[in-house]
């Protein structure tokens, strides 16, 4: 008759718990780090969005209708938001982060609202003849994005979008021929001179 063999427990090992919380520290920790390296906007982006506004706001000035003052000013919009999506997914690279992911993602889903709701809002006021008051609603539609879209970001995104905000709340209340250069102040100066720190705090 054969001995007796010892059973084997079938049980597993219990994992320590501690071994659970270094990984996912570790885990929170890099994310934390990859959110830090992409602020989703651009500093030197941002700068060449500003430089765009500073070009098109004397160009708008001298055109001798509004539908062609408006042209010009949706032309640099589309050029601006070509250059801000190129830095933004450059920087996303550089920082090896995915563009459409982490906080990259969250901002666009920020900010894409309010421009749609701005584009709307250009036609009612066009087909309603205050077009006076488009610049004024460009720059707080914006910055509403902007401020949105930077509580995924570095504080000094935010404090962006509320310049612009602030900057078209005196817009819609100032005379309407001062709309071109207010967003020449805004969307030009605002962008390079945050975008300048942004470049030289958080890269690139």
């Amino acid at each position: 008759m054969g001995s007796a063999q010892p059973l084997r427990s079938s049980r597993r090992e219990p994992v320590p718990i501690d071994s659970h919380a270094i990984d996912n520290l570790r885990y929170i920790r890099e994310t934390m780090e990859s959110a830090g390296s992409l602020t989703a906007v651009p500093g030197l982006g941002g700068i060449a969005m500003g430089l765009t506004a500073l070009l098109a706001a004397p160009l708008a000035a001298g055109q001798p209708t509004v539908e062609r003052w408006l042209a010009v000013w949706l032309a640099a919009a589309l050029l601006a938001f070509a250059i801000g999506t190129m830095a933004m997914n450059r920087k996303a690279r550089a920082a090896k982060v995915p563009l459409l992911f982490g906080p990259g993602r969250k901002f666009a889903l920020s900010l894409v609202p309010p421009l749609a709701v701005a584009a709307l809002l250009t036609a009612v006021l066009y087909r309603a003849g205050i077009p006076g008051l488009i610049p004024g609603m460009w720059l707080l539609l914006y910055g509403t994005g902007v401020v949105t879209g930077g509580a995924f970001s570095v504080r000094i995104v935010p404090v962006m979008g509320l310049c612009f905000m602030l900057e078209g709340a005196a817009a819609l209340f100032c005379p309407a021929s001062w709309g071109n250069w207010f967003m020449a102040a805004g969307f030009g100066g605002i962008h390079i001179v945050f975008g300048i720190i942004i470049a030289r705090r958080y890269g690139g």
